[in-house]
């Protein structure tokens, strides 16, 4: 089976979570630079601003990078326009990422275009669905931050999917903040892992840095998993660090901040699924703080090189992994 370094041309099997309003060019270009997958979050970036971040991305990286879009908060028309974007205005080295599953159609038409597809599952059903699209596929687990597709903890997802799948390139999402950590995963059967919250608190995310601060202090007892930030992406379960109002959700829905996205200013209401950037304002600690159950071993901020670095020494590089021949740093 083949690492994620292989299939996807990178130096290191790592790929960093496309983070709506968090993960913006600067960020995924320095992944990408360190030798690992970078991601931009295109949430619902369209038009003249998803343009905007997608020039920064091509020009600031000349590595293998993904742009991630999310299926069910878009609607298949506007996803349709999205994809068409990335295609016409990126090079073949830009991947897609999708965070859940989009139409067969979007598939299909991504892998005529030539494009390498990574999707994120939370069901052994959808992992094997992208598996045969043709799909790196991710599995999610429910110690991971920000919203959760499935109910399965990561290696049990993990180990399940790869009895089904032995020749796909499975990627392993969801508390993971340490190499140690890394090394279980590619024990369950992962070939690679994604990284979230480890990248919230790179200096070249775009996380506000009360939210920053807050991750780095936490630990996993200080999340939780909610329903209350809904507010433009409703019907999800999120993990998020628990706050005042996922203690109260009865708290009048009001606005409590606001913020700018690619130059365009808008309002923040209590239980919006937006995450506080560094051009939000107002009150950061009752907005959505999404944080995975790796907190506690995330302990300070640091340059994204620096955290692809620490995790590389365990994770493969693009060589061709055999399930029967492992290489060394494949911890049992």
């Amino acid at each position: 089976m083949p690492s994620a370094a292989s299939v996807l041309g990178l130096r290191v099997s790592l790929l960093q979570s496309g983070m709506g309003g968090v993960a913006g060019s600067e960020l995924a270009c320095a992944v990408s630079n360190a030798g690992a997958a970078g991601c931009v979050g295109g949430y619902k970036l369209a038009g003249s601003a998803l343009s905007a971040i997608l020039a920064r991305l091509v020009s600031g990286t000349d590595r293998p990078v993904g742009v991630n879009l999310i299926p069910e908060v878009v609607g298949p028309d506007e996803l349709d326009r999205q994809v068409a974007q990335v295609l016409d205005e990126t090079p073949h080295r830009v991947h897609l990422s999708f965070f859940g599953m989009p139409d067969d159609a979007v598939f299909d038409r991504v892998t005529a275009a030539g494009r390498q597809l990574v999707v994120q599952v939370g069901s052994v059903r959808d992992g094997v669905h992208a598996a045969d699209r043709g799909a790196v596929v991710v599995a999610q687990g429910i110690e991971a931050g920000g919203h959760l597709l499935g109910t399965q903890r990561r290696d049990d997802l993990v180990g399940a999917l790869r009895a089904l799948l032995p020749d796909a390139c499975l990627v392993a999402s969801g508390g993971i903040g340490s190499p140690e950590e890394a090394a279980r995963a590619l024990a369950a059967g992962a070939d690679g892992v994604l990284l979230g919250t480890a990248f919230v608190v790179a200096h070249q995310a775009r996380a506000h840095a009360r939210f920053k601060s807050a991750v780095t202090a936490a630990d996993q007892a200080d999340t939780v998993i909610s329903d209350v930030y809904e507010i433009g992406w409703p019907g999800r379960r999120h993990r998020v660090l628990a706050t005042a109002v996922t203690a109260d959700p009865s708290l009048p829905a009001k606005f409590i901040g606001k913020t700018v996205v690619e130059g365009k200013p808008y309002l923040v209401p209590r239980f919006s699924a937006a995450v506080p950037t560094d051009a939000t304002s107002g009150r950061i600690e009752e907005m959505a703080l999404y944080c995975g159950q790796s907190c506690g071993e995330i302990t300070e901020e640091a340059p994204a090189a620096d955290i692809v670095a620490a995790f590389a020494r365990v994770l493969p590089g693009p060589e061709t992994v055999k399930s029967n021949e492992r290489p060394e740093h494949h911890v049992h």
